[in-house]
């Protein structure tokens, strides 16, 4: 390798990938290897990760719990703007990868490495999200990324070399399931092999945080959220924090089938992906919020909102989190929040999510305005004057374009 490297921070799992890099790295750059593996509520072992480092003979390891940081610093900012890339996708992968490069710039502070490294791929929209968090948050720093250098490309050349370096590769890597996953306390993530095809429906052992709709229970499950400023503060009673809430709307979400998305998405490099998504808990919280708003919210700056949310759920897809356009958006929509405040009850029946009922002290809804019943606060007569002037531009065109027929 050309470039100098003394010491690379690296983004590690502990999977097959990330443990073929850290001997890779240590062949072809002679270098000081620090790992960075980050417990963002994927349910993996976090010893275990470190175990194998160590037997790699890494001697700077991180391993972090950052699911409250996660959920109150970036997935909760996100859904106050009920954020939908493409209309449907929830996000999860995109939103986690400027928390890991974050914690990643962080500490190559703290132990004077030089570089970073990544185990995505070339074809992915991850070693974007990644390299563009870098860059915007240390200009100087180095960046490696195997997968676009070495000559690795298969999932058995990986493990030819895993073999040959004696690294450690776990039974279920070696019976791996035919698609690569990707998980954190939002969502998981499902993608290749298998899935390659969208013409074909996915198998059921392809999902994991929910059961189907169709065996999930015949009694609806009603229940209530609480929100202030936006961000949901307590379900059904009881307050937590903003993980342990997450947590506690997956179980719900899990338990009645809900959050199911088979998407064939346009990634930034310019290719179509297929990807089978489950996000229980952010589709219970995404109905509730919108709920909320939708009484406590005037219209122009709902409807301002819904046409900003496009823009803001690309920035996040396509890596720019750290950008200064998305700071600008998230200040519009946080000053739009100062006032969602109230309680949603929903019913969740068999991967639908329906609403009972909203109440807020803030509410904008007024009885007596949209009653069919006598009033004295609307004068219907008003209604004449309002339509006419809005008529008044398509009666001008009307005589103009007619007029010579």
């Amino acid at each position: 390798m050309n470039i100098k490297i003394n010491k690379v921070v690296l983004a590690y799992s502990g999977g097959l990938d990330t443990s073929v890099i850290v001997k890779w790295l240590q062949e072809n750059y002679d270098c000081e290897i620090v790992t960075f593996t980050a417990d963002l509520g994927q349910g993996a072992e976090l010893d275990e990760a470190k175990k194998k480092a160590l037997s790699l003979g890494v001697k700077e390891i991180f391993t972090e719990d950052l699911k409250e940081e996660f959920v109150s610093e970036y997935v909760f900012p996100m859904f106050r703007a009920n954020t939908l890339y493409e209309g449907q996708y929830l996000l999860g992968t995109a939103i986690a990868r400027p928390l890991i490069a974050k914690r990643q710039i962080e500490i190559a502070k703290e132990t004077g490495a030089d570089a970073v490294s990544h185990g995505a791929t070339g074809k992915g929209n991850d070693q974007i999200r990644f390299e563009l968090s870098y860059y915007a948050l240390n200009p100087e720093i180095q960046v490696i990324a195997p997968w676009r250098t070495w000559d690795l490309t298969s999932r058995s050349k990986l493990i030819q070399f895993a073999e040959k370096n004696q690294i450690l590769i776990s039974k279920d890597k070696m019976g791996e399931a035919p698609f690569s996953v990707d998980s954190n306390i939002l969502h998981t993530s499902s993608e290749g092999k298998v899935l390659e095809d969208p013409s074909i429906e996915p198998e059921e052992y392809v999902f994991s945080r929910t059961v189907s709709p169709e065996s999930a229970s015949n009694d609806p499950t009603i229940t209530e959220l609480v929100f202030e400023k936006g961000d949901l503060v307590s379900v059904d009673g009881v307050k937590s924090s903003p993980a342990k809430l997450l947590e506690t709307l997956n179980k719900l979400g899990k338990k009645n089938g809900i959050g199911r998305l088979d998407l064939v998405e346009n990634r930034f490099l310019g290719m179509k992906s297929r990807g089978v998504y489950e996000t229980p808990g952010g589709t219970i919280l995404l109905s509730g919020h919108r709920a909320i708003e939708s009484i406590t919210l005037d219209r122009s700056s709902a409807h301002l909102k819904d046409e900003l949310m496009p823009k803001y759920a690309s920035l996040i897809y396509d890596g720019f989190w750290w950008s200064p356009e998305r700071e600008m958006l998230q200040a519009a929509i946080d000053k739009s929040q100062e006032r969602v405040n109230g309680s949603v009850k929903l019913k969740l029946y068999k991967g639908s999510v329906g609403v009972i009922s909203r109440e807020s002290d803030d509410s904008l809804y007024s009885l007596p305005h949209v009653t069919f019943e006598d009033d004295n606060v609307y004068n219907h007569q008003d209604a004449e004057g309002f339509i006419k002037l809005n008529a008044l531009r398509l009666k001008i065109l009307n005589k103009r374009n007619y007029s010579k027929q």
